[in-house]
């Protein structure tokens, strides 16, 4: 963290003298074929590289002339009650980095900053009729790669009776000290979480008159989900590193473990209107939701888990008694900040298993403090939120590089900003029907409800603001963007002050990360739409290349 003001003067004076470079990038270098989407995050419920379209939606015991059970790469959630999807892949965790490596010498110019904010901008219409009506997601790297990372999946559970639902899920992962844990996540955390709420419906359904598990059980069962997931990445792949005696192995196997991850995961059920949000570390969840006068409210569904939040930091004096450092400077053992985290294992192992790794293939000395680990723990505080569609409610899911620069009641109203203003120019289209027709209110600045009080119990003010002395003045913000999540953004890096924005879009990794982070951003729109059962891109609000199969 860094707390010297931002000087545009100081970044003039490096590009003037050609000190440092920027890059330019290829807008087209992210574009992702339809057989790649799904492995890439951007898409939903099966592999749509292997399984003919005809067949997408198909239960696992229909797929003709296949057996789930025993085909690789692929496995059956619930036997014969769930659809297939994809399951963890035993390959080595990879991503793709958003710059090509061309650089150039000058400050960004406001159109190159735009094409720069929307290169890697999603947008998708979910035709279902489940309440969700439509999800927005970009990612902004400062690291090169990015460290940052996202998945999103809708898997349709079946049940004894014939019906079905929907299940949804979003998550965002806030990599440190590397990207593979988060790389990580986003090929298993929501199969994990999947097989574990599958088992725990399943259990529920077989007792007449139970139509869903208790809010306990389902909770448990996501809990377990990020728990199981974590002990593969940390303590299972040593067990696989010491049988394999491989140096290259080790180096394979052990990197999503020595690196760390936050995760924050959504996971709708439309059958019951539930939207539960799992947290484990400093990303946070935030539902907007319209009150009566026409405003809309900000609700923290989630809270920061730091080393500064109370609440951690008695859970860990209270588990390591004894231990004066055991939360030191707001940080874990006085060096990392997330409390809770997949990976991290340095925080994780006993001090015979890090010699022995250290011996053996490579490693460092453990930590100075440490006497009785694990101090990081990847299980998620879970809360369940009922959600009306009818009334338009959305959430933000963000890493904490947006709430560094922006508040709740700030990202809450400048979605609604953003509502208003696509919702006026629909009406402005002759015979358009949409979602955004049946949302009712005026256009203002920022129509946001303020909280009693400034500061959110468990969550950490924007910081940056008064790094770059930005006055607390709603005209700053601008609305520019076809993509909520796009929208956020912008604001966040400076809104209307374009000199703001092409400066900190100008900063080239590593310099970078002294004045933004990564930033992973998800804006989900829950509403009424037509049950066509297709999940459409938003070529208006997408840059190029996003394709989707038209149906489930």
């Amino acid at each position: 963290m860094f707390s010297r003001n931002f000087s545009l003067a100081f970044i003039s004076t490096l590009v003037a003298s050609g000190a440092w470079y920027a890059y330019k990038g290829n807008p087209n270098q992210q574009e992702l074929s339809p057989a790649s989407l799904n492995a890439t995050t951007s898409l939903f419920q099966q592999r749509t590289s292997d399984i003919p379209p005809e067949v997408i939606g198909t239960p696992a015991s229909t797929v003709p002339g296949e057996n789930p059970e025993n085909q690789s790469g692929r496995s059956p959630i619930v036997e014969d009650q769930l659809y297939v999807s994809t399951s963890v892949s035993e390959q080595p965790v990879s991503k793709q980095t958003s710059e090509p490596g061309n650089r150039i010498v000058g400050m960004l110019t406001p159109e190159q900053a735009t094409e720069k904010l929307r290169r890697s901008e999603e947008s998708y219409l979910v035709g279902r009729g489940r309440g969700v009506v439509r999800y927005d997601v970009v990612q902004l790297p400062s690291n090169d790669p990015i460290e940052d990372d996202h998945a999103e999946k809708i898997v349709v559970a079946s049940t004894a009776d014939g019906s079905s639902s929907d299940w949804m899920f979003w998550g965002v992962f806030d990599g440190h000290s590397g990207w593979t844990t988060s790389a990580k996540l986003r090929q298993a955390l929501i199969s994990f979480v999947a097989r574990e709420l599958n088992s725990t419906y399943k259990t529920a359904s077989a007792n007449p008159g139970i139509p869903y598990p208790s809010p306990e059980a389902i909770e448990a069962a996501m809990k377990k989900g990020f728990v199981n997931l974590d002990n593969e990445i940390v303590h299972k792949s040593v067990d696989r590193v010491l049988k394999a005696n491989s140096k290259r192995v080790a180096a394979e196997l052990l990197a999503p473990a020595l690196s760390g991850s936050c995760a924050l995961l959504a996971f709708y059920d439309s059958r019951s209107k539930m939207l539960r949000v799992a947290c484990t570390g400093d990303s946070r969840a935030v539902l907007g939701r319209r009150s009566s006068n026409g405003k809309w409210t900000a609700t923290p569904l989630s809270e920061d888990q730091t080393g500064s939040t109370a609440s951690e930091a008695q859970r860990l004096r209270r588990e390591h008694p004894g231990e004066d450092n055991v939360v030191r400077n707001g940080r874990v053992l006085g060096n990392l900040e997330p409390t809770r985290a997949f990976g991290d294992a340095f925080y994780k192992w006993k001090r015979e298993t890090q010699d022995k790794i250290k011996r053996h293939f490579f490693g460092r000395a453990p930590h100075q403090y440490l006497k009785t680990p694990p101090y990081v723990t990847a299980e998620p505080v879970v809360t369940s939120t009922e959600v009306d569609p009818r009334k338009g409610d959305f959430l933000v899911l963000a890493t904490d590089g947006l709430w560094e620069m922006l508040s709740n009641e700030e990202v809450v109203g400048l979605v609604g900003q953003w509502i208003e203003q696509q919702r006026a120019g629909a009406q402005g289209k002759d015979g358009v029907k949409g979602w955004l027709q049946s949302w009712w209110g005026s256009g203002s600045q920022l129509p946001i409800e303020r909280p009693s009080r400034d500061d959110a119990s468990g969550q950490r003010a924007p910081f940056r603001q008064t790094q770059y002395n930005i006055p607390q003045d709603e005209s700053r913000f601008v609305v520019e963007d076809k993509n909520a999540a796009t929208h956020l953004v912008r604001n966040a890096l400076g809104g209307k002050d374009k000199d703001m924005v092409c400066a900190l879009l100008t900063l080239p990794s590593p310099y970078s990360r002294r004045y933004r982070d990564d930033l992973t951003v998800e804006v989900i729109f829950f509403g009424e739409s037509e049950n066509t059962g297709a999940v459409t891109v938003n070529s208006d609000a997408s840059a190029p290349g996003h394709e989707i199969p038209a149906k489930l």
